[in-house]
């Protein structure tokens, strides 16, 4: 069976920082990982099953999380490789539990970000309906609705109306959502977009770097080579993408990793000159850790000042329109005087 699911990165990420107690403490593998299994929930105790028969099959454990489908991210699976091949398992696991646990918080403060925009917007919608709702007891002087939002919509079945077209929107919005997803994956014109609009792209570029880095920094750490730190980074930040083999044979030529990565046009400034620094220096690992923390920090802040432009945003439409509908109501009553003036 291949499950689709991913394990969220809050349980992974006490998952892996038990296990690396537990291997510093020099419980065998297996055991620790039966362990791990018997303490999450039914609904991942398959996944995490079936790596545990991988392993008593003898295979390493980044092979067998990845016999679980697609329930461990790719940049778990790719450090966990690097720690089967260089034998620091705990300390990879160690640093994949901090790098997730730091991805909940940036998460969650992001989520809370939105929390007050999306009251907005759910009182805006609920505003227009009750709007709606209400304008089926306005009658003119002929006794019949008044359309008082100009929408053509009143009354019970201007309501219904109105919360059947909200459901196909969200149906509409789930369905854009689903596909926007697949083509920032697949690095298509969603990515591009989305690089072009104020705030939001030099946060969203600035949190790719963030992962990039982190997982440079943990493959330099680990003692890989050039090409196999640019495959595990590549790996982690798709956007950042790089041939390995063509970085090798640029290094082999004379080139240093930063002309390598400067050569591609995809990175910036500052991960260039910190990769420099980390070349002449012998720290690589280190500088990029320290730069990935500051572009996660970066990328936080952008996205909590975008969620705060769209909360100011949705709360101006909303006061724009109560303004519209006082006036239009306004202007409706002052017409029936009008006409009950001349009637008379």
């Amino acid at each position: 069976m291949r499950w689709r699911k991913q394990m969220p990165d809050k349980l992974l990420a006490a998952v892996l920082g038990r296990l690396a107690i537990a291997l510093k403490a020099g419980i065998d593998l297996r055991r620790a990982w039966a362990s791990e299994t018997s303490r999450v929930s039914r609904a991942w105790r398959p996944a995490m099953e079936t790596v545990l028969r991988s392993l008593s099959q003898g295979n390493q454990l980044a092979l067998a999380m990845k016999q679980a489908g697609q329930t461990f991210p790719p940049l778990v699976l790719a450090m966990v490789a690097v720690g089967d091949r260089t034998g620091h398992e705990a300390q990879t696991l160690e640093e994949l539990s901090q790098v997730l646990e730091r991805s909940v918080r940036n998460t969650r403060a992001f989520i809370s970000s939105l929390v007050w925009p999306m009251f907005q917007l759910i009182v805006a919608i609920g505003v227009v309906g009750a709007m709606i709702l209400l304008s089926g007891f306005v009658r003119d002087l002929n006794n019949k609705p008044v359309d008082v939002l100009g929408i053509g919509l009143s009354g019970v079945s201007g309501l219904v109306t109105y919360l059947i077209l909200l459901l196909g929107c969200l149906v509409v919005g789930v369905l854009s959502f689903q596909y926007a997803l697949a083509s920032w994956r697949g690095h298509g014109g969603v990515r591009l977009l989305v690089d072009r609009i104020p705030v939001i792209g030099p946060a969203s570029r600035a949190f790719e770097a963030a992962v990039w880095c982190r997982a440079a920094s943990l493959a330099s750490g680990a003692g890989l080579d050039a090409g196999q730190l640019i495959s595990l980074a590549s790996a982690a930040a798709p956007g950042l993408w790089l041939d390995a083999d063509r970085v090798e044979e640029r290094l082999r030529e004379g080139a240093t990793l930063e002309e390598s990565l400067q050569s591609s046009r995809r990175f910036p400034r500052r991960v260039l000159e910190v990769v420099n620094v980390g070349e002449m220096t012998g720290n690589t690992s280190e500088v990029l850790d320290r730069l990935a923390g500051q572009l996660d920090e970066e990328a936080r802040l952008s996205f909590e000042a975008a969620a705060r432009g769209a909360g100011f945003l949705v709360w101006t439409v909303v006061a724009c329109f109560i303004v519209v509908i006082i006036f239009r109501i306004f202007l409706f009553y002052v017409g029936m005087i009008q006409d009950a003036t001349s009637g008379t």
